[in-house]
């Protein structure tokens, strides 16, 4: 882990994304803890309030405006590994030890994914998407949140089968620097190829999925032409800027661990990145109902989660 920042860091900066800092998103989580039911709730919830204010101060890391239970859990679950009784205690082994808030980081941010994730999607996009991305002559794709990087190189095949990831750009991003390290990588257990089969295949897959990769030993390495057009950043959802003028958008099962304050924020980012008629894709939990965003956006492909950016 780097060592502290006398201020928070700044967002990956190139010409490509031209970055911004915007403003942060925060949740107030000693408000919440005022109606909590007892009194040890109570004291819990405030002592992740100043866990994560001062994770923010001292290391420009915000996690205040995601969704408070799902902190807690996870916060729990690392206490339990570092051994520690409370969350104070944890606050204090972070604040000295700058391994332990790397582990705490890899537990908070969300790095869950598979290639072709929910083989339907994929399906639908091969066959309701891409032919509305054949009318542009270049296009501009944003994964945010990308994790590991597996749903991106997943995208890249899909794009090489259908003849289009020559003239594509595709920007993957994530909060947490580790990942995207592995991410760049494109190594992934050999254990888990039979079940990206499957996936691949189920997804409209047009080659045997082994040409994609070669096994070495316990691992499979990806061919690195899926990722000459690809750029891994390092990007907070929470406190960057956006990016303007992408073709699709890629969130998906991103936004279900924000708190509302914090997904109003990023779907209004989403939609100002994106060109007119530009698509945005959510995970299959996450829809734009009962967000103040609902009305500047059309399902494109309703049953996946896809949705087409109307201009007001």
């Amino acid at each position: 882990m780097p060592s502290p920042p006398s201020e928070p860091p700044r967002p990956f900066e190139s010409e490509a994304f031209c970055l911004g800092r915007g403003e942060t998103v925060e949740l107030p989580f000693e408000k919440v803890a005022l109606s909590a039911p007892n009194e040890e709730t109570r004291l819990e919830w405030l002592e992740m309030s100043l866990l994560f204010e001062g994770v923010y101060r001292h290391y420009g890391v915000d996690f205040r405006a995601y969704s408070p239970t799902i902190l807690l859990r996870r916060l729990r679950r690392r206490m339990e590994a570092e051994g520690v009784p409370t969350i104070s205690a944890l606050q204090d082994r972070v604040f000295r030890d700058p391994q332990c808030l790397g582990r705490l980081v890899d537990d908070l941010t969300i790095n869950a994914t598979s290639m072709f994730r929910d083989p339907s999607f994929f399906l639908a996009f091969r066959e309701q998407v891409v032919p509305v991305l054949r009318t542009y002559p270049f296009l501009r794709v944003w994964h945010a949140g990308c994790a590991t990087g597996e749903e991106v190189y997943s995208l890249a095949i899909l794009l090489t089968e259908e003849g289009l990831y020559d003239r594509t750009r595709l920007y993957a991003t994530d909060v947490n620097e580790s990942v995207l390290r592995r991410a760049r990588e494109g190594i992934y257990p050999l254990t888990k190829m039979r079940e990206y089969t499957v996936n691949y295949q189920q997804a409209g897959g047009q080659r045997a999925f082994s040409d994609y990769y070669t096994a070495r030993y316990d691992a499979a390495l990806f061919d690195p032409q899926l990722g000459r057009h690809v750029v891994f950043a390092r990007h907070n959802l929470v406190t960057d800027g956006g990016f303007s003028e992408f073709h699709v958008i890629f969130c998906r099962n991103v936004l279900i661990y924000f708190g509302r304050p914090l997904k109003e924020r990023v779907v209004g980012l989403f939609y100002d990145s994106l060109a007119r008629g530009g698509l945005l894709a959510l995970g299959r939990r996450e829809s734009l109902r009962f967000t103040s965003h609902e009305s500047r956006f059309e399902p494109f492909v309703a049953s996946e989660r896809v949705y087409r950016k109307v201009s007001l």
